[in-house]
C-alpha cells in the first residue's frame, strides 16, 4: 500500500517526464514544421488527421481543433478508411497522420492508397526511419526516451507529445489566417462567447409594436400607469406622430413621481414630466456593449429605448443582454 507521499511523488514522476518529453519536441522543431504549416495554410481541401489506436484519439481531437479555429479538417479512422471511408479523401487535401511507432499496419496501408490517391502526407512519430517516418513528405519529428508510464508501455508522453505539436500548430495557422473572436464565435454559435459576440440589440429588442407607446398631449398619469401595468416591461413611450421618440417614462420615474406628488400626481401634465432626452440604444450595437452601457452606470438602467434617427424601433430591457452575456 502506497502512502500519501509516494501517491504524490508519484503523479509529480510521471508529470516531469511528460514535461520532459515536450522540451525535447520543443527543442526538435524545425524547418519541417514551418513547411507543414505553409502547406495546411495553402491546401485548397481539407487536413485529413488520421491514427491508430490512442494516438486515433489525440487524431480526432487536433481535427475539432483545426475545425473550430478556421481550418478545415475531419478525422479519418485508418480502420475504417480501408472499407469504404476513404470516399472522404480529395485530390486538394492534406494528411496529418499520427503515430509513436510509426508502425500500425492499418495506418501504413490506408497511407499508401492516400498516397496513390495523390495526397501529401505530414507525419508527426517519434522514429524517423519508421514505416509513417519514409512514407511521409513531411516529417514532424518527435524525440521521445519513454513513456511516462512505469512500464513504458501505455502511450503517455507520446500522446500529449502529439496533442501539444497539434495544437501548436492550430494555434500558428489561426495567428496566420488572421482568425479573430468574431469568426471563433461562428464556429460556437452555442457557446458562451458565441452568444456574446453574435447576438446584437436587434437580436434582443422587444419591437416598437408591442411597447407601450402614447400621445404625450393626449395622456395622464392613469394612461401611464395603465400601460405600465398592462405591458409589464418597466417603461412607456411618448410620441406626437407615432413614430419619433419624445420622451419616456420608467416605472422609477413613476415612483419617484408619487413621492412627490403624492395625491396630486394623477394632476400633472405629462409633457412637463416626461424625460425628453432619454438614453437611448441602437439595433446593430452587440448585445454585450449594450449590457456595459446599462450596467456600468452609478444607477444602473434596466430598459432603453431602441431608437435609428430620431424613430423608434423597439426597447430592450436589462435581463435579456444578461441571458445572452
Amino acid at each position: 500500500m502506497m502512502s500519501d507521499a509516494e501517491i504524490l511523488q508519484a503523479i509529480r514522476h510521471t508529470l516531469e517526464l511528460e514535461i520532459g518529453a515536450l522540451q525535447k519536441t520543443r527543442a526538435a522543431v524545425g524547418v519541417e514544421y514551418a513547411r507543414a504549416v505553409q502547406e495546411f495554410l495553402n491546401c485548397k481541401g481539407k487536413i485529413i488527421v488520421t491514427g491508430m489506436g490512442k494516438s486515433g484519439h489525440i487524431a480526432r481531437k487536433i481535427a475539432a481543433t483545426l475545425s473550430s479555429t478556421g481550418t478545415r479538417a475531419v478525422f479519418l479512422h485508418p480502420a475504417e478508411a480501408m472499407h469504404g471511408d476513404l470516399g472522404v479523401a480529395e485530390r486538394s487535401d492534406i494528411v496529418l497522420a499520427i503515430s509513436k511507432s510509426g508502425e500500425s499496419d492499418e495506418l501504413t496501408g490506408t497511407l499508401q492508397v492516400l498516397k496513390k490517391m495523390g495526397l501529401a502526407v505530414v507525419a508527426i512519430t517519434a522514429r524517423a526511419n519508421s514505416s509513417l517516418g519514409r512514407i511521409a513528405d513531411i516529417l514532424l519529428l518527435t524525440p521521445l526516451d519513454r513513456e511516462a508510464c512505469p512500464l513504458d508501455l501505455a502511450p503517455t508522453s507520446s500522446t500529449t507529445v502529439a496533442l501539444a505539436v497539434g495544437d501548436a500548430l492550430a494555434m500558428t495557422l489561426m495567428k496566420l489566417k488572421n482568425f479573430q473572436p468574431e469568426d471563433f464565435a461562428l464556429y460556437h454559435p452555442a457557446g458562451r462567447l458565441g452568444r456574446r459576440l453574435l447576438y446584437e440589440v436587434r437580436d434582443l429588442m422587444i419591437p416598437k409594436e408591442k411597447c407601450p407607446l402614447l400621445k404625450p398631449a393626449e395622456a395622464n398619469f392613469s394612461h401611464v400607469v395603465t400601460a405600465l401595468g398592462s405591458y409589464g416591461l418597466g417603461i412607456v413611450l411618448f410620441s406626437a406622430d407615432g413614430v419619433h421618440l419624445d420622451g419616456i417614462l420608467t416605472d422609477g420615474d413613476i415612483r419617484r413621481l408619487i413621492d412627490r406628488h403624492g395625491k396630486a400626481v394623477f394632476d400633472v401634465i405629462i409633457e412637463d414630466v416626461m424625460n425628453k432626452s432619454p438614453l437611448t440604444t441602437r439595433a446593430e450595437i452587440r448585445a454585450v456593449e449594450a449590457l456595459e452601457f446599462m450596467e456600468k452606470r452609478e444607477k444602473p438602467l434596466n430598459v432603453l429605448p431602441v431608437v435609428h434617427a430620431g424613430v423608434i424601433q423597439g426597447i430592450v430591457r436589462l435581463h435579456e443582454l444578461v441571458r445572452v452575456s
